[in-house]
């Protein structure tokens, strides 16, 4: 496993549990405004810790923490993720797993396995507006497919969009809500510019006003919509 950060507390990253991060490296998306060029540029990407170094943070934490995060980057595109996510289940731990919707196959496979307890999925923005949003060529059937399939109750889940003024308007995120439409929990996140932000320009954060407002307008498809960041 390519592991290229460790956050040793959060109370957000994973609704309801005390939890740790684990951020792994590379992504095959490249949407402009991704808070950490340093998981996604591959001349960028850094081993920041070991396999061992997690697992034994993790093995010391036991009865402290509940569960893990994990993060990237994209995880997904580790063909040992599954070993790892073992590894981190005979701890004990429950596992939230953030991704992008592209590798379907992948997700049903480990959420089949009972390796994955939650997964958070981006919804980068309307289907018309997602491969500029994502900034890459992309299936949108395998993104299509990895959001029927949490539709379905597979696993709890949440959809969340990253809303970015220059990027989403209201109509494109009713158009991402009604493409969720009955999902259970849609939350927009506010745009943070963290200083390593992949390309800014033309890009920026709405104020709360609007972001309350696009809110209402996801609520017309997915009723429990939530702000994060505001």
């Amino acid at each position: 496993m390519l592991i290229s950060g460790l956050q040793k507390l959060t109370l957000l990253d994973f609704p309801g549990k005390v939890a740790c991060t684990i951020f792994t490296g590379g992504c095959n998306f490249r949407c402009p405004f991704c808070h950490n060029a340093s998981l996604v540029l591959p001349e960028r990407i850094a081993n920041d810790s070991s396999e061992e170094d997690v697992l034994s943070f993790l093995k010391k934490r036991q009865g402290v923490l509940d569960g893990v995060a994990i993060t990237g980057g994209e995880p997904l595109l580790h063909k040992d993720i599954d070993v790892f996510m073992g590894k981190i289940k005979d701890l004990g731990y429950q596992i939230k797993l953030d991704h992008n919707g592209s590798c379907p196959d992948r997700l049903i496979a480990l959420v089949k396995a009972g390796l994955v307890d939650r997964v958070a999925m981006d919804v980068k923005n309307s289907p018309a507006l997602y491969e500029k949003t994502a900034g890459v060529k992309l299936n949108m059937k395998d993104i299509e497919r990895s959001r029927d399939f949490l539709l379905e109750g597979n696993v709890d889940y949440e959809f969340r969009t990253t809303v970015v003024k220059g990027l989403h308007t209201v109509q494109s995120i009713r158009e991402a809500a009604q493409w969720i439409s009955g999902a259970k929990e849609y939350y927009l996140q506010q745009f943070k510019d963290s200083g390593d932000v992949l390309e800014i320009q033309g890009l920026g954060p709405y104020d709360e006003e609007t972001m309350k407002l696009l809110a209402e307008a996801a609520a017309e498809f997915v009723p429990n919509v939530q702000l994060r960041g505001v």
